[in-house]
């Protein structure tokens, strides 16, 4: 099992908006895309995939089963449902959105329909998105250990999540970040700034090398085609140690999603 480190993130992004994102992020050499029911964009990744010409085997799609589908007899149905939007046989990873605590299905349920979905052949990897460490464990229990690719998670200078990360690397689960640009506040930072100078980077770039660096996947979003060229270069940039040391500083538990219902409570 494995994620691939770099990827397209399509939240937000819809109609015509999400069409040409995909579309230039394919011509620029991205394989990775990430969307979710609850975007409603999978009709219009679909299309895009569809138009762009790349081979379905040279790309890894990810897609999201949102709350109202996580009982046993709506998951598959609703990941059936995507894969058509998506125009595809199956997706590379399925992930869980929220853990929803209270929504009425219990952890084991969707978990096991998550497994499932795997044994039927319509994701080739399953994992999980915004679980905390406890509710990571009981997903583990339910699934089996090795069975869970990654936690997609918010994460960011701002927001690093180091015992929640600490947990999943222990558990050879793969960090995937979401807002590493913390809806673009890092972008201002002075110290990332300084660092951006230093390398003649961006400060996009700096925070996205930072999260690769310390070995997560990132899926940054844009509409801008220049935006979409220039974050693929932080793939190339190399922070020292003095640079990791001083992004460490940023820590400030800077939390930009939680939604009510939805999230669990935060380690």
């Amino acid at each position: 099992m494995s994620i691939p480190s770099f990827g397209l993130g399509t939240f937000r992004l819809t109609g015509q908006a999400v069409i040409d994102s995909v579309k230039s992020a394919l011509e620029l050499g991205y394989r990775v895309i990430d969307t979710a029911q609850i975007y409603q964009n999978e009709a219009d990744v679909g299309q895009a995939i569809a138009e762009s010409g790349v081979p379905r085997s040279e790309l890894f799609i990810t897609t999201k089963i949102w709350v109202e589908n996580y009982a046993a007899d709506k998951l598959v149905p609703s990941l059936r449902d995507s894969l058509k939007k998506l125009r595809t046989d199956y997706v590379d990873l399925l992930l869980i959105h929220w853990p929803a605590p209270g929504n009425g299905v219990e952890l084991a349920e969707y978990m096991e329909a998550l497994a499932e979905a795997k044994k039927l052949g319509l994701t080739r990897q399953i994992g999980v998105s915004n679980f905390n460490i406890e509710l990571t464990r009981q997903a583990i229990a339910v699934v089996g250990k090795g069975e869970i690719a990654t936690n997609q998670i918010e994460l960011s200078p701002y927001l690093q999540n180091s015992k929640l990360t600490a947990f999943l690397k222990e558990q050879g689960i793969t960090v995937t970040s979401y807002m590493t640009l913390a809806y673009g506040k890092v972008l201002k930072d002075p110290v990332l700034t300084e660092i951006a100078n230093k390398h003649k980077a961006t400060v996009a770039q700096v925070a996205l090398a930072w999260a690769l660096q310390l070995g997560y996947a990132v899926i940054p979003s844009s509409t801008k085609r220049e935006n979409l060229a220039s974050n693929l270069l932080a793939r190339d940039l190399r922070l020292d140690d003095e640079d990791m040391a001083r992004i460490a500083e940023l820590e400030r538990n800077g939390r930009e999603v939680s939604p009510e219902g939805l999230a669990p409570i935060w380690d």
